[in-house]
């Protein structure tokens, strides 16, 4: 009977706000997901009338967070809308996760049968998966944290697995002084010998990491001698890094696009900051060189006969002076271009693609299915692919051990994936908005979130929970970064300001014993502002990127906005 549906939904919402505090906020969790079934089933049936008045009376009731949904929920009034959105859809045939302890659920659960409330109770048993767990009730601080999604938390089942956050141990690799470095004399007055110096900086780890995974886990490309000396260059770089810190936070250096009528739509930095790169709207992409040194094109095959192969500068001689300029196009795409990226290491004349993951492919997201391809370029098909976000997917970000991919979703969740078998592995939950950016610590035990609801939030890997939540911001936060050492947490955002966040203080006070609780949450400190170390405000430039160079200094970039 559609006449029933508002008395049901009246008494449940009586019922839990009548109940003692410390119930009422898990028990509230219930008024979102119980609204959106019982009203697509009023509409399913063709109770249009009924489903409108049932829309109108309790939509007011449900978090400001859910707005948007609620905004898509109003306009499906017929059966025939709803074949064709694809995200309400999965909402009706996936389960909406809630956590409750055990003393709220039995109350729930004994109202509803002393009620004889079987119309919800269908709903709760069919449509809802309740997670229970032993110990006392959250207070809604926490829970606020963690809601949001489009499909509720996540199982705490979910982020129990064991994951390889180590870093992968790197094979050392002997290289010269530099000059400056050689000068000097021996006792017997004579110039002091060239001695090769080992890797002491540069690899990302000298001794077996205990979390690591197997060298072998996944087949990682061999190094090649150009791939080698890109190393030594960076090991040369980071003896002379800046060491980061509260009382040494890094310049900053920010590129703004003036008149870009063409809509800038990504930017990335090359690993050795000396080119920029920017997708456009118009589908064209544009590339800058940032140093002295121009860019230029390789000459004609006719010429490339002509030249010694064997010599040492061959590389040099391959390109062609005369096309020397600071800015190249590069025209191909039929569309606004979301994603750019150089290659970590640049051999030969491919130096450029779109989706990267440093060392071991491509990656294609497919928007329509909501799942997304990884690839490799000597393969022409995909080595997996990837499926569970109910919306599209926004970002991607590949785990320093390449072994992992972190991507972000417009359903709200943050979910990682292991290359090697294709699960997930995490999904964490807490954003209000959409996931635009995400980053991961160097030492490859941490990440930071970021969205369209202004907050960073930090996530501890191997755990599987939130970890610290970074509110400062008042728009989308497109950008996020790590320095070299992970003393710092870079964040760009839409409201024009970078804020430079003390990663170490956010991440040193963690006990043990919070991990273990048996709500798989632990108590986030009610202020942030003593990890905020600085703001940086442009003009009038919203922030799309941000790139520490290897001697920590901080680049970021953006279009110039007139409005």
């Amino acid at each position: 009977d559609p006449a029933l549906y508002e008395e049901y939904y009246s008494g449940l919402k009586h019922f839990i706000e009548c109940a003692l505090d410390c119930h009422r906020a898990e028990l509230s969790q219930l008024f979102y997901p119980l609204f959106v079934h019982m009203y697509l089933e009023l509409v399913y049936n063709g109770h249009e009338n009924e489903a409108k008045s049932f829309f109108e009376k309790f939509h007011g009731d449900q978090e400001c967070y859910y707005n948007d949904d609620l905004r898509v929920l109003s306009s499906l009034t017929k059966k025939e809308h709803m074949r064709g959105n694809e995200t309400m859809l999965d909402f009706r045939t996936s389960k909406f996760v809630l956590r409750i302890s055990r003393d709220s659920y039995q109350l729930l659960k004994r109202h509803l049968q002393e009620k004889q409330n079987n119309q919800i109770w269908n709903i709760v048993q069919e449509h809802l998966y309740i997670d229970i767990f032993d110990g006392m009730p959250r207070s809604k601080q926490q829970i606020d944290a963690m809601v949001g999604s489009l499909a509720g938390e996540a199982k705490r089942e979910a982020n129990k697995g064991k994951i390889f956050f180590g870093l992968l141990k790197e094979p050392e690799i002997e290289f010269p002084l530099d000059d400056e470095d050689e000068e000097g004399e021996n006792e017997e007055g004579k110039p002091k010998k060239k001695k090769p110096r080992k890797d002491s900086t540069g690899s990302k780890s000298k001794k077996q990491d205990p979390n690591a995974p197997p060298q072998t886990r996944i087949p990682l490309p061999e190094l090649k001698d150009s791939d080698k000396l890109d190393k030594i260059m960076n090991m040369k770089e980071a003896t002379k890094r800046v060491r980061l810190g509260p009382d040494c936070l890094p310049s900053i250096c920010f590129y703004t696009f003036l008149n870009a009528y063409q809509g800038l739509t990504a930017v990335d930095i090359t690993d050795d900051s000396s080119m920029i790169v920017g997708g456009f709207a118009d589908s064209t992409v544009r590339v800058w060189s940032v140093t002295p040194k121009k860019l230029r094109s390789v000459k004609s095959a006719t010429d490339l006969s002509l030249i010694d192969k064997e010599s040492d500068d061959v590389l040099e001689r391959i390109m062609d002076e005369k096309t020397a300029s600071e800015l190249k196009i590069l025209y191909g795409h039929s569309g606004p271009v979301y994603g750019t990226s150089f290659r970590k290491e640049k051999v030969g004349t491919k130096w450029f693609s779109i989706w990267k993951n440093g060392s071991y492919g491509l990656l294609k997201t497919d928007f329509k299915h909501v799942r997304f391809h990884l690839w490799a370029t000597d393969h022409y098909q995909p080595l997996r692919i990837f499926a569970g976000h109910l919306a599209d997917v926004t970002c991607t970000r590949f785990h320093p051990n390449s072994n992992y991919i972190a991507t972000g979703s417009a359903d709200r969740t943050v979910r990682i994936w292991d290359i090697l078998t294709g699960n997930c592995v995490r999904i964490f939950t807490g954003h209000k908005g959409p996931i635009h950016s995400l980053a991961f610590s160097p030492n490859g035990r941490f990440l930071a979130t970021g969205a369209t609801d202004g907050r960073v939030l930090l996530w501890d890997i191997g755990h599987g929970l939130m970890v610290g939540e970074l509110k400062g911001h008042t728009e989308t936060i497109y950008a996020l970064r790590f320095s070299r050492d992970g003393e710092i947490l870079a964040s760009g955002s839409m409201d024009n300001t970078v804020k430079l966040w003390d990663a170490v203080r956010a991440f040193e006070d963690l006990e043990t014993d919070d991990f273990t609780t048996a709500t798989g949450h632990i108590n986030l400190p009610e202020s942030c502002q003593d990890l905020l170390l600085g703001t940086y405000m442009t003009k009038s430039t919203p922030v799309t990127h941000i790139h520490f160079t290897r001697r920590n200094l901080l680049l970021a970039a953006g279009a110039y906005s007139s409005q």
